[in-house]
């Protein structure tokens, strides 16, 4: 994990990121959320901060969940404080000045097709913005990258509808459901879900890179202007991709990128030991 001071230095460790809230992350959605047990955990561990989720409601249905191959990871997310994505919910938690995790892109960017990695699918309009001032939160955008060095995508959407019956899971699992996004436009507008077929892959390295901090104390009334407010969400996005570009050309100058020099390195150094990357 790397985070961005405000001198805007990217260092490693979480020391850029803030501790106290309300704050709201903004970032990339992992394959299947690959990256919300390392992510939510090791914030947790490195600074004390506990941040809470914005899910899917589908993660909160007990009949639908049921559909799904294995739907237990969604206990976890539960336990650690997630919480159903409604606007009811985001202004409860940065009332209570809560850190705030949130993914614009949504089911569509975590339920992606063959090829769309690291594709950002967000809305046109400036959801979080006006709601993150209204507290005076401070946004920190953020990217991770290493699902490719993960998992394979062997069957996605586009594949499982040609799978004879599917159709009928398709409709049992979205029936339902609590429909989101239904006034965007675009991809994004595509919340349905849907089971992935992965295949495993030796595993490599995720990575994280917290952007710098961007603050919105003071900012109330400047934001409520529909220009500015959408000025400041094209900004975030531009953070959160360049966030990614910056993990996907670094990670290559990584030496324990792969798993067998990082096996190594613990067994010369401890299981404990934590494993030097590149330099930020």
């Amino acid at each position: 994990m790397l985070s961005t001071l405000g001198d805007g230095r990217v260092v490693r460790g979480l020391a850029g990121l803030p501790r106290e809230g309300p704050a709201v992350l903004v970032g990339y959605h992992m394959l299947l959320g690959l990256e919300l047990g390392p992510m939510v955990t090791g914030i947790l561990s490195g600074t004390g901060v506990h941040v809470r989720g914005l899910a899917h409601p589908f993660m909160f249905d007990g009949g639908t969940e049921r559909l799904m191959p294995d739907s237990a990871h969604f206990d976890l997310h539960r336990v650690m404080g997630a919480v159903p994505v409604t606007g009811a919910n985001f202004y409860r938690l940065l009332a209570d000045k809560e850190f705030v995790l949130l993914y614009p892109g949504g089911a569509r960017e975590a339920l992606h097709r063959k090829g769309e990695e690291y594709k950002l699918f967000w809305p046109e309009q400036p959801e979080f913005v006006r709601m993150a001032s209204r507290f005076g939160a401070t946004i920190v955008p953020f990217g991770v990258v290493g699902e490719d060095d993960i998992c394979h995508l062997l069957l996605d959407y586009n594949d499982l509808q040609k799978v004879p019956f599917y159709g009928m899971l398709d409709e049992a699992l979205n029936r339902d459901g609590l429909r989101l996004r239904t006034d965007s436009m675009g991809e994004v507008k595509d919340q349905r879900m849907h089971p992935l077929l992965l295949a495993p892959k030796v595993p490599g390295r995720f990575y994280f890179v917290f952007g710098k901090p961007i603050e919105t104390r003071g900012r109330e009334k400047e934001l409520r202007d529909k220009e500015a407010a959408q000025r400041l969400y094209l900004q975030v996005k531009s953070e959160v991709e360049g966030c990614i570009n910056y993990l996907k050309e670094k990670r290559e100058e990584d030496p324990y990128r792969s798993i067998l020099p990082r096996l190594l390195y613990q067994a010369l150094h401890g299981p404990n030991a934590e494993i030097p990357t590149f330099e930020p």
